[in-house]
């Protein structure tokens, strides 16, 4: 089964783009924050691809702007492709079948006049995977049990 749930917030603007056969078509991402805080207190924001076709995607583009809050249902899906330097890439989405208002109207014009120091962009850079191909356990550090949230 493949099936996922996600609320989250824009972080940018949808745009509404047209296929070569006049289908419709809306990229986005939205940061969604984990369920769980570290022992600082600081929580951890994932951004995640979505992908909205047809309806979905005109009814994103309409109604929906940076940093409002919108319901994702839909299905993940991943796709091969080779980058610009020549390396092989996979790609990871989420096909919305489903997209909901989370918060009102009015709520949603609010939070956006208001500054509460929430930056919803996506990062600039995503830093490198790291990899460990030839590596030992010397370089692994242990963690504390405390940290993870299960």
């Amino acid at each position: 089964m493949n099936r996922v749930i996600l609320v989250g917030r824009l972080t940018a603007d949808p745009e509404l783009k047209q296929t070569p056969n006049g289908v419709s078509v809306c990229s986005f991402s939205i940061a969604v924050n984990r369920a769980y805080s570290s022992k600082t207190g600081e929580r951890q924001t994932d951004f995640i691809n979505i992908v909205a076709w047809r309806a979905q995607a005109e009814f994103v583009s309409k109604y929906f702007s940076k940093g409002n809050q919108i319901g994702i249902d839909g299905s993940i899906q991943t796709r091969n492709y080779t980058d610009k330097d020549g390396n092989k890439r996979t790609a990871f989405e989420v096909v919305a079948e489903n997209i909901s208002f989370i918060e009102s109207k009015a709520s949603a014009q609010q939070s956006r006049s208001t500054d509460y120091g929430n930056d919803y962009s996506r990062p600039q850079a995503e830093p490198a995977p790291v990899t460990y191909s030839n590596g030992d356990a010397a370089d692994f550090a242990e963690i504390d049990d405390d940290d993870l949230p299960f």
